[in-house]
């Protein structure tokens, strides 16, 4: 099977964790555990989050003397890409020594008039009290919300229109390659008049660029992996039920938080209406029951 898995920036670091190198190696160990066994038996496309990452990077580089300006979100997307994409392919390497295993920077067209840019949703960087989070947010000109009970910075979250490296991805599929890519959604970018590109502020959100990439490349399955284990119903509250198996419609008709769990409900639901593949989301430690049914909560085309 051809198959493209997404992993959720907690697969790196987790809620509250400290964004220190050594933690997110650890986590990125525990990660590759679990998508190794899937990577001796099929072909496998990673994607990845890298919210937590830009946060610290921006909050770094806005607080860094030496420039004249901070850097961009498109630019810190591409760092994010190169690093977290070196520790996902030398851990992979680690598992696979037989395999050839790479990582490609990747960059998302999205259209400049898209609404989001007007309405910032994406959580990106650590958690916050109120209290603390406000003075920065003042200080640097960025929109904060809550998440959960903390707060966090959010930033414009376009939709994906087109994956500029889908091309070199499949050649590598072909070659038998474990690919990593699409890190964060994608360097965002517009396109010009004659096809120019051109950075953009943004970050997409990982799992609908993933869900456009697994289609474009005919994959069989879709797998959001995250830090739960599947989807519920009344989440959060006493009466929380697991949902073992529903139709796109159907799932569309459950209301979730547009930060957080509503992007991947709407990839799941894209891929599977799109293409009639598997589409699932569940617990990163459990990816291969969860490509078996067994475990996590599976989309159904209809």
């Amino acid at each position: 099977m051809r198959i493209v898995a997404a992993l959720g920036g907690n697969a790196l670091l987790k809620r509250g964790e400290r964004p220190d190198s050594d933690i997110q190696e650890q986590n990125v160990e525990i990660a590759i555990a679990a998508l190794a066994p899937l990577a001796r038996d099929h072909q496998l496309v990673i994607t990845h989050g890298n919210g937590p990452q830009v946060g610290a990077l921006a909050l770094q580089s806005a607080s860094d003397p030496s420039l004249s300006r901070p850097f961009p979100l498109d630019a810190l997307g591409a760092e994010t890409q190169g690093l977290i994409g070196y520790w996902l392919v030398q851990e992979l390497q680690n598992h696979l020594p037989d395999r050839i295993v790479t990582a490609i920077v990747t960059q998302t067209v999205v259209d400049r008039q898209d609404p989001a840019f007007g309405h910032p949703t994406k959580f990106v960087g650590p958690v916050y009290d109120e209290a603390d989070l406000r003075p920065i947010a003042a200080e640097h000109g960025w929109a904060i919300a809550p998440d959960g009970d903390r707060w966090r910075r959010v930033v414009a979250s376009p939709k994906p229109v087109r994956i500029v490296e889908t091309p070199v991805i499949r050649l590598l599929l072909d070659a038998d390659a474990v690919v990593v890519c699409a890190g964060g959604g994608g360097i965002p970018v517009i396109e010009g008049p004659g096809g120019e590109l051109s950075g953009v502020e943004a970050v997409i959100d990982k799992d609908l660029t993933t869900a456009l990439l697994a289609e474009q490349l005919n994959a069989d399955a879709f797998l959001v992996l995250t830090d739960v284990d599947g989807v519920f119903r009344d989440f959060g509250t006493p009466t929380a039920e697991q949902i073992a198996s529903i139709t796109a419609a159907d799932l569309r008709r459950v209301p979730f938080p547009a930060g957080s769990m509503g992007p991947k409900i709407d990839a799941v639901c894209r891929f599977a209406e799109r293409t009639g593949g598997l589409a699932a989301i569940g617990s990163l430690a459990d990816a291969a029951a969860i490509l078996d049914g067994r475990r996590g909560t599976s989309v159904l085309p209809g």
